[in-house]
């Protein structure tokens, strides 16, 4: 059961893999946790944004479908595993804080694999797993993530929870 749960999360990391969060342009020394450091420079443009959303919104559907290999239909409600990046602590902390509006539970952190970003995870609550619905909320995600200046990376579930 634990490795379908591991195989499963491992696709929400496919956008990680294929490059999808930002290179950095910072120091060496990590992302600005002082609130008042002067504000970071934009993380997301509006051209990544577009073409990220795009994307995660191409990948949903396939994501759905190895889903389904573990007896998932369109009727199964599971909680998502939602993943975002940020290049600042303030911009991070605002998302979790909207995020939590919708009574998901998440926090920031700084990110390992580019410690000079914060990454932004937590799970959702329990949602229907119909193309319809995954393909809408992951396109609210992406505009949910963008209005903070963090991008979306993409989701991963637990088929047997």
């Amino acid at each position: 059961m634990m490795r379908r749960f591991q195989q499963i999360i491992v696709m929400g990391f496919i956008a990680t893999l294929s490059g999808c969060n930002k290179p950095s342009d910072n120091s060496p020394s990590g992302p600005k946790e002082d609130p008042k450091a002067e504000e970071q420079p934009m993380f997301i443009s509006e051209a990544d944004y577009v073409q990220n959303r795009a994307k995660q919104i191409a990948m949903t559907p396939q994501t759905l479908d190895k889903l389904r290999g573990h007896d998932v239909t369109d009727e199964s409600e599971l909680k998502l595993k939602y993943f975002f990046y940020t290049n600042d602590k303030k911009k991070a902390k605002s998302l979790v804080k909207e995020l939590a509006k919708l009574g998901y539970e998440g926090g920031h952190d700084i990110a390992a694999e580019a410690p000079d970003q914060f990454l932004i995870t937590g799970w959702t609550i329990p949602m229907r797993m119909s193309n319809e619905s995954v393909v809408g909320w992951t396109g609210r995600m992406c505009d949910l993530g963008h209005k903070s200046d963090c991008e979306f990376d993409g989701w991963g579930a637990n088929p047997n929870p």
